[in-house]
């Protein structure tokens, strides 16, 4: 069963995600054995190196053609766009690191850890602590409790942490979903920031001293040249469109995986097939939407298999979708904007529990006729 919106249960609408039990689920636990058995006989599950190594020369050239950019233009305002395109190169890093943290990449465990670790410094982030917060989040997607990516912060994903949001953060949630967009310009700074309290905490930090110095000399090679040669006005303007345009490409790749699907019960027990597969959303759009989201279009393939390369998703997509129609599992595909209007939709519903009954003009209406 192939669904263009969001997978539902218990007959609920498209755009309403329940809070779903073991109950809801069919058992199917051996089917993550027999879709393995074909993606490992298909060489699905075989590694890609020269994939690799051609977009890391990719981002190699777009990188150096974007530093030749910013010195040639010098004092110009165009050079903001050369901050929208540094952007753009560190989210397609970030999703390299992203696929080394999975050991996708290189031979070895180890050396795969070692360049997700370099790769996420690049990028500003701390490898330790965005590998233990997407472990966890692999481990249990949209489980309640579980997922640290549905805890709040900022945005409330569920409606018990939206009625308790006071102050801003309350006003915010009334109105979360029109505003998701607009707080992503933030998300950059937000990661920045995360991993830096991670790694000055008091808790044991393994390669601590590493990950502060590749985000720290990469701080250095960014600010330096840009407070050198651009005056302060445009040094600001150049960072605050940056930081912007990272956080939106980030998160607007990010959201549409998981967003709107299916909430698991805390103490739900279910089989791997069935909870990654009813949880995630993969987006319609083939290499391009691969390119731009760095893999993370097929976001059920990814969950089944984390270590696969990007270049075998769209042929585990064909035989994940057929396995998912011959067992009755709904396979949720969707469009990129469509997935975008899901969200949006999401988020709003939820941000409803923040707010006063009496805001709601049916109520107020009831109210007034008593």
């Amino acid at each position: 069963m192939t669904s263009t919106q969001t997978s539902t249960l218990s007959g609920l609408g498209p755009l309403r995600p329940t809070r779903a039990r073991a109950a809801d689920f069919p058992p199917v636990a051996k089917a993550y054995i027999q879709i393995s058995q074909v993606a490992r006989e298909s060489g699905l599950l075989q590694r890609t190196p020269w994939f690799y190594a051609l977009v890391g020369l990719g981002i190699a050239l777009a990188l150096g053609g974007a530093v030749t950019g910013f010195i040639l233009l010098g004092d110009s305002w165009f050079q903001l766009l050369i901050a929208g395109a540094l952007a753009i190169i560190f989210t397609q890093i970030a999703f390299l690191a992203h696929e080394a943290a999975h050991r996708v990449i290189l031979a070895t465990g180890p050396a795969n850890d070692r360049l997700a670790l370099v790769l996420a410094g690049i990028v500003g982030m701390s490898y330790s602590w965005w590998d233990s917060k997407h472990s966890r989040h692999h481990a249990n997607p949209n489980r309640v409790g579980k997922d640290p990516d549905i805890e709040v912060d900022t945005i409330s994903f569920l409606e018990e942490d939206a009625a308790e949001a006071r102050g801003f953060r309350r006003l915010l949630t009334k109105r979360q979903g029109w505003l998701f967009f607009p707080l992503l310009t933030l998300e950059g700074l937000n990661l920045h920031l995360h991993s830096l309290t991670h790694l000055f905490s008091r808790e044991p930090v393994r390669g601590r001293w590493a990950e502060l110095s590749i985000i720290a000399a990469r701080f250095v090679v960014i600010l330096v040249p840009v407070f050198m040669f651009l005056p302060l006005g445009k040094a600001f303007a150049f960072l605050g469109v940056m930081f912007a345009v990272f956080g939106v490409y980030m998160g607007a790749s990010f959201a549409p995986n998981h967003k709107g699907m299916p909430v698991i019960a805390h103490d739900a027990k279910l089989d791997f097939f069935s909870k990654q597969v009813r949880t995630s959303r993969n987006i319609r759009g083939g290499w391009w939407a691969t390119t731009l989201m760095g893999g993370l279009n097929y976001q059920v393939e990814h969950h089944l298999f984390p270590s696969m390369s990007r270049p075998h998703l769209a042929r585990t997509s064909e035989i994940v979708r057929e396995f998912c129609a011959t067992h009755n599992v709904p396979y949720t595909e969707t469009s990129l904007v469509r997935s975008y209007a899901i969200v949006i939709e999401y988020l709003n519903r939820v941000g409803i529990a923040a707010r006063d009954p009496f805001e709601c003009p049916i109520s107020a209406q009831h109210g007034r006729g008593r």
